[in-house]
């Protein structure tokens, strides 16, 4: 997860757009952004999408309809979501939702091409949690 940077833009509105499944932020900076849950969702901070060290990523399929049902406020750093499919690990700092806003194209581009060469579906359901690309670490 990344910290908040000293100087970094902080967040100065911050919009769950349900029907469309975009988060809005507007920073101090003046760059807004909106940004899907699905984006959200995939590229979590968390353990459980990032696994505990490089190379240890669980490619997510199956999160194109996933909606935010709760975010908290952590701190002055960052939210925590919940989104419908009951993932609530993970903490979005402040520079981490900058950096998916600023990003997203190469994020989707990254994205589409880890699901191609997985030979994986955008809409595949996620496989079981300890069968192949779960994860079953036992921290969570």
């Amino acid at each position: 997860m990344a910290g908040l940077k000293v100087g970094a833009p902080t967040p100065q509105a911050i919009t769950v757009h349900e029907a469309s499944r975009v988060l809005e932020v507007g920073f101090s900076d003046g760059a807004t952004f909106r940004i899907p849950f699905e984006l959200m969702r995939v590229y979590s901070p968390s353990a459980e999408v990032q696994g505990h060290g490089p190379g240890q990523e669980v490619l997510q399929t199956g999160k194109r309809e996933v909606t935010l049902v709760n975010l908290e406020p952590v701190g002055n750093y960052a939210v925590k979501p919940t989104f419908s499919d009951g993932h609530e690990s993970g903490i979005f700092s402040w520079d981490y939702l900058y950096e998916l806003g600023q990003q997203q194209d190469a994020l989707w581009t990254q994205y589409t091409e880890r699901l191609a060469a997985a030979g994986a579906e955008r809409d595949a359901p996620m496989a079981a949690k300890g069968g192949a690309g779960g994860h079953a670490c036992g921290s969570h």
